[in-house]
């Protein structure tokens, strides 16, 4: 979906990565598994297509970004691992690499100039919106602090979501823990962008 001024629709895109990143992967397992494809060959299939376009579209833009091949050497390392010892379980238990990853690097971002929150909203905020961003960030102590501990939950929440699904892989029947992997992640972002919105919002009412 295109908007007025050509750019793309922030919401139709993240729609469309969910269903290619998440759900195409989701149901092709579940498709091989109905075929009578063991388990572990279904999850290394299914696994292997978000692997694969992460490279196509490497390839297509010419360019590597930092967060891709980060993203791209986790799930390749935890893939030759799964190659090797054939555990189900194990490939299961590797999507927790990046999700805990991801919320490590949440929290360290507290040491940087910007912490997560506040560097990845203004990108998505109106120029103006942003602009004002800018302003509190200099200004209020309080705002730089509200980020900071936002910054703080996001990070938590994503090594809650890796605990979790390691847990699953190991005590849950293989075939359940995929459907229940992709429902815990979008409880989880549900919960937190809500809570997130919540509280920023009462923050910048108190500001302005």
């Amino acid at each position: 979906m295109i908007t007025a001024k050509g750019a793309k629709d922030p919401k139709a895109e993240l729609v469309r990565t969910a269903f290619m990143e998440v759900g195409v992967p989701l149901g092709l397992y579940y498709g091989l598994r109905a075929a009578g494809l063991g388990q572990w060959l279904s999850l290394l299939v299914s696994g292997a297509l978000p692997l694969a376009r992460l490279v196509l579209r490497m390839a297509r833009e010419r360019r590597v970004p930092t967060v891709a091949l980060f993203t791209l050497s986790v799930m390749a390392c935890g893939t030759a691992i799964t190659l090797v010892t054939g555990d189900a379980r194990l490939l299961l238990a590797r999507e927790s690499y990046l999700t805990g990853l991801l919320g490590l690097w949440m929290i360290a971002t507290l040491f940087a100039k910007r912490p997560f929150m506040f560097a990845t909203m203004v990108r998505m905020l109106p120029e103006e919106t942003a602009g004002t961003w800018h302003a509190h960030w200099e200004r209020h102590a309080r705002f730089r602090s509200v980020m900071r501990w936002m910054s703080v939950a996001w990070g938590a929440s994503f090594l809650i979501d890796s605990t979790a699904r390691v847990v699953m892989a190991y005590t849950l029947p293989v075939d359940l823990v995929p459907v229940l992997s992709v429902i815990l992640l979008v409880g989880m972002l549900m919960a937190v962008v809500k809570v997130s919105r919540a509280y920023g919002r009462r923050m910048m009412e108190q500001l302005s």
